[in-house]
């Protein structure tokens, strides 16, 4: 009998246990691990925590993300209005529960609900209808609350998500709805008129009930004056502050990083908060809307709508100022809406010095090399330099400084499409990812497209592989070349080994910023002299084919800003141009940036090389005058002079010779800068030039036919449209040549047939018919050029 009494209190008391057991467990799983899961505003921060603006949520209502962090003031208000023993008891308050017992009972209806504020975070996570049984499982929660979180957590959690009237929904929305301002600014009484509103949300309607909310506030500022919180003059000043009124928009200073950050936070959805402590700095991206809003007023007389403004820190690559486009929602024709720095747009001559950096790199040209400029036609492309004239021959140095677009041109026929266009993308350019034929060489002129971001990011790592070349003691970090970035929160995967050789020579890129700061600035000469003894600032300036987008990008060893203004629809508007629009304003940027020095020249990547005064070319065995120049180490295979060449002269000095013509012992050998004729012939306009002395009588050898002149329009074969004339004619064609040797004369001759003769000024207007023709030139000595050209019956 006693074993089965044992046995009978043994089942019983594993019931007893089982039952326990799975009350305990339902007893831990009562509460999910997150509580609210109401979706929140899209919040965006400067990199002091300060807010640059909010989005609405998906649900209608203004709840930013829970802050880990309650203000100590709402801390002290809440607790005296709602649960002063909050910090005492383990989520039920016995002496509170007793209280209100006691005073429903006597009231006969409900006078106190003893809600403690563990409590109301149970009763607003479960948002069910309020009655006795519902009170009993709230409390059996709110301990179960306590004891997984801390007492900070839980007023967290009910500061984030309490109702504060209309659809507003967490402390700190309401601060910034109400007031205007973060919630850790709120004075006492603005902190007390919060700290009452979720008990009674309605009262904030601007429109009722004011009385009521007045009392209660005050109410609850002479409870903090009795318990000590604060004093009596406090108090009394508090009381008589005026209650909030209608709400304040929320700042809107960078409206479109926050609309990327709310799409990328889309793209790749996570359990991290729908809050972001960006790079920006806030100061600064107020200062930079203000520049841009300036300059936008001088800008919409001409018709440009749109302009934006990206600002880099070079060391991490962080924006410190994003403004996606000049901001007036109200305005529907200024598509303010559209984050131009995102947008792939064509980006005129901003590319250039990158092309001249990649030259330097593999040796194919050396600083001051010179470029040909000369009219230009290859395969029916033909560029032309902005201000419509040529130098016949520039140094590439400053046919970069001064933007010339047919010297550009002709680096890139030398230097490849192909490779510039796989250059670009290593570099970071995504955005032109068509076939190098597509672009072909107008992509040195924009004929590709590209963005803001990802312009001003290029800039950027070249600017930061020229500060980290003494760290790391010469060599090169691939983690140097990386898109630009917002968030300080993220971190790019390092592929950090230090190689001998990176995609450009630090040499290249720091004789490319030398030539980018020789550029010319806008305005006055001499104020733009006194600002840059200051600040040495390396930047470019471009502008899209018909006037549609203006560029400026400037770089130091601090900070890379870029400008855009144009028009987002793309319409082009004349005097839109990367100089007269984007490039003031980068430099009122730069005037609020602590930026000062400028990148040291990278003596360990340089050598000493010969180079010829004259052609800018590795000095030749006839190079007369040459001068000592640090180059880049590849410029030690780069070709030798091929302007200098020795000639013989007469024994008077005033006629070439051949010995066919002339003794040997009878000769002068003299060595002679000679370009080209056609190069010549714009050359020798601007610059001294000495010509070569003509051939003594008789003297000139078949070997020097066609050395003397140079038809240089129309170039070979030329396509050719000319418009059709007010009375249906067809407009006439003027042909130009040029001879090395004044008073020369030119026969000209088309299709075989004479149409005249030309005397120191060779130009010959005629009217070819539609179809392919042969134009022949013929000089006194019998020199003659050929070039076959097409006249187009329609434009094409």
């Amino acid at each position: 009998m006693k074993w089965m009494r044992f046995k009978q209190w043994a089942i019983k008391r594993k019931w007893r246990l089982g039952i326990l057991a799975v009350l305990l467990i339902a007893y831990y799983f009562m509460l999910p691990r997150k509580l609210f899961l109401s979706p929140t505003s899209f919040v965006l921060e400067d990199s002091k925590g300060e807010l640059l603006g909010a989005t609405i949520a998906s649900d209608g209502q203004w709840r930013f993300p829970a802050d880990k962090q309650v203000p100590e003031k709402f801390e002290k208000c809440i607790l005296a209005y709602e649960d002063k023993r909050f910090h005492y008891h383990w989520g039920v308050d016995p002496l509170s529960l007793g209280r209100a017992i006691r005073q429903n009972i006597s009231g006969g209806r409900v006078v106190s609900g003893a809600s403690t504020i563990t409590m109301q975070v149970v009763r607003l996570y479960r948002n069910k209808p309020r009655n006795l049984w519902q009170k009993a499982i709230e409390m059996l929660m709110a301990t179960r609350l306590e004891f997984s979180r801390s007492k900070k957590s839980i007023l967290a959690l009910y500061a984030g998500n309490a109702p504060f009237g209309g659809n507003v929904v967490g402390l700190e929305a309401a601060a910034w709805r109400y007031y205007g301002r973060n919630a850790n600014q709120l004075s006492w009484a603005e902190t007390a008129t919060l700290a009452v509103l979720p008990n009674s949300p309605a009262l904030i309607h601007p429109g009722r009930n004011r009385t009521t909310l007045m009392r209660k506030r005050n109410d609850l500022l002479k409870k903090l004056w009795q318990n000590g919180t604060i004093d009596s003059a406090t108090c009394a000043l508090s009381s008589i502050e005026p209650l909030p009124d209608k709400p304040h928009p929320l700042p809107q200073l960078a409206p479109h990083l926050l609309d990327r950050f709310r799409a990328d936070y889309k793209k790749h959805p996570t359990e991290a908060p729908t809050r972001l402590r960006s790079s920006l700095n806030g100061e600064l991206q107020e200062n930079v809307n203000d520049i841009l809003l300036r300059h936008h007023r001088q800008f919409r007389a001409n018709g440009i709508n749109n302009a934006a403004a990206l600002v880099l820190d070079v060391e991490t690559g962080l924006a410190l100022a994003y403004v996606g486009n000049v901001y007036d929602p109200a305005d529907p024709e200024m598509e303010s809406y559209v984050d131009v720095i995102q947008a792939p747009r064509s980006p005129g001559s901003t590319l250039k010095p990158l092309l001249y950096a990649a030259m330097l790199n593999d040796g194919l040209l050396l600083p001051h090399t010179l470029v040909a400029d000369v009219p230009t036609q290859m395969g029916g492309y033909v560029p032309q330099n902005f201000d419509l004239g040529y130098d016949g021959a520039v140094p590439a140095s400053q046919a970069l400084a001064r933007s010339l677009n047919i010297p550009a041109v002709r680096m890139l026929q030398q230097y490849r499409s192909e490779r510039f266009l796989l250059l670009l993308r290593k570099l970071g350019i995504s955005t032109m990812s068509k076939p190098a034929y597509h672009y072909g060489l107008s992509m040195i002129l924009g004929g590709g497209e590209t963005s803001l971001w990802e312009l001003a990011g290029v800039y950027a790592s070249l600017a930061r592989t020229m500060l980290h070349l003494e760290q790391y003691n010469g060599k090169y970090d691939a983690d140097d070349y990386h898109a630009p970035g917002y968030r300080p929160d993220v971190t790019l995967p390092s592929r950090h080994v230090p190689s001998q050789y990176g995609l450009l020579d630090a040499s290249a890129i720091w004789y490319a910023f030398q030539a980018m700061e020789e550029v010319m600035r806008p305005g006055e000469e001499f104020v733009w002299q006194q600002f840059s003894s200051s600040k040495r600032i390396a930047w470019k300036t471009g502008t899209s084919f018909g006037f549609r987008d203006g560029w400026a990008i400037g770089v130091t060893p601090q900070h890379v800003v870029g400008v855009w203004v144009g028009n987002a629809d793309g319409e082009g508007r004349p005097g839109l141009t990367g100089i007269s629009t984007a490039a003031p304003v980068m430099f009122d940027i730069f005037r609020l940036l602590r930026t000062s020095g400028s990148f040291p020249a990278p003596v360990a990547k340089l050598r000493n090389i010969a180079v010829c005064r004259q052609s800018g070319y590795r000095a030749g065995e006839y190079c007369g005058d040459a001068d000592m120049l640090a180059v880049p180490a590849a410029g030690l295979r780069s070709a030798v002079c091929p302007y200098h060449q020795l000639i013989h002269l007469d024994a008077t000095g005033r006629y070439r010779v051949t010995a066919d013509c002339e003794p040997p012992h009878r000769m002068q050998h003299k060595p002679w800068f000679v370009l080209p004729p056609a190069m010549e012939h714009y050359y020798k306009a601007t610059h001294s030039y000495a010509a070569l002395p003509p051939w003594k009588p008789g003297c000139i050898t078949e070997t020097e036919q066609g050395r003397s002149m140079e038809l240089i329009y129309p170039r070979p074969q030329a396509r050719i449209y000319v418009p059709v004339e007010l009375d249906g004619s067809r407009g006439q064609t003027v042909f130009k040549a040029t001879h090395r040797h004044p008073g020369a004369r030119i026969f000209w001759h088309l299709d075989n047939a004479f149409v005249g003769t030309t005397t120191d000024f060779h130009q010959m207007p005629l009217r070819p018919s539609a179809g392919k023709h042969v134009i022949t030139i013929v000089d006194d000595d019998g020199e003659q050029v050929r070039q076959t050209f097409e006249i187009l019956e329609k434009e094409k």
